[in-house]
């Protein structure tokens, strides 16, 4: 993925889970649009018609496989019906859309389907819960793995939406920084997430206060509304400002209140893009004392207000 832009392509199979879908693609939309890094997405379905949901949500392709000439990263995201796609045409398809990415994602039941091309042959796969006993039986080739995602050579894959989420924000953290995927992490699962405790303290931003960043992180998420000076946090998380700060500094590279604004703003968008608030009320229930404290910090950190950016 040597490219400024990263290429994501998402092959659907009818009565794939939108949620499984959310999971994997929505996390991609935070850093893309709050961050302006380099993503494209796409929507590819086997036979460049629409797709339907489990859910019976009808979802049509944003690009043609014959125009796909090459893409970064290929999701394969098979929910219901994943037996039925194991077909000779479907696996020429797949098979060719294989060789033209550098890494391949299987999530849910993708990784049968998948494995239906022989390309997962004495690799070990990550899958859904549910179709595990199944798949030991239909492929004793391929091997199985517990945990809920892997990232093994070219081949990712994962199991149920929870594990998704948690296989995309390890990629982000690796390709746009720790920051950014904790950052994503927290617009959809604050303090319930366990991508924000194993990221903490994984390799990339390891250190003796990973943990107490994880404490002070999900005080900041509590406390949007009314936020607390860097003594108030330092307090209730029971280190000194300047070790707060020190720490903030070297493991996310910025200050603890650059980070809390961030996670402010963040929130703001959101509220700005998925409700009928006005901005004074969405000012205040983002600690900003009204409309015009917010347009002005958001159009420093954005380079535009907060209503040309959701527009």
């Amino acid at each position: 993925m040597a490219n400024s832009i990263m290429n994501v392509s998402f092959l659907l199979f009818d009565g794939f889970s939108n949620f499984v879908l959310s999971c994997l693609l929505e996390p991609l939309r935070v850093v893309e649009e709050q961050y302006g890094e380099g993503i494209q997405r796409q929507i590819l379905s086997i036979d460049d018609g629409s797709v339907w949901t489990s859910s019976g949500l009808e979802i049509k392709p944003t690009a043609s496989i014959a125009d796909l000439e090459s893409t970064d990263i290929l999701v394969i995201l098979a929910s219901n019906s994943f037996r039925q796609h194991v077909t000779a045409d479907n696996l020429r398809i797949l098979g060719q859309l294989v060789r033209q990415s550098e890494t391949v994602i299987a999530a849910d039941a993708g990784a049968w389907v998948l494995a239906g091309t022989g390309l997962l042959d004495d690799q070990t796969v990550a899958t859904h819960w549910q179709i595990q006993a199944d798949f030991a039986e239909e492929y004793p080739q391929v091997h199985l793995t517990s945990q809920g995602y892997l990232r093994e050579g070219r081949y990712w894959s994962c199991g149920a939406a929870s594990s998704g989420l948690d296989l995309m924000l390890d990629l982000i953290a690796e390709r746009f920084g720790a920051d950014k995927a904790v950052m994503a992490s927290s617009m959809f699962m604050q303090d319930s997430s366990s991508f924000i405790k194993e990221q903490l303290n994984s390799p990339s931003i390891s250190g003796k206060g990973s943990n107490k960043i994880y404490d002070v992180i999900n005080i900041m998420a509590e406390t949007l509304e009314r936020p607390l000076s860097l003594r108030e946090l330092s307090e209730r998380a029971y280190v000194s400002p300047r070790s707060l700060n020190r720490l903030f500094q070297s493991e996310m590279d910025m200050s603890p209140g650059r980070y809390y604004q961030n996670m402010r703003l963040a929130r703001a968008r959101e509220l700005a893009e998925g409700t009928e608030l006005g901005l004074h009320e969405i000012a205040l229930r983002c600690g900003y004392a009204d409309s015009a404290s917010l347009s002005k910090a958001f159009k420093r950190i954005y380079g535009q207000s907060i209503r040309q950016q959701v527009s």
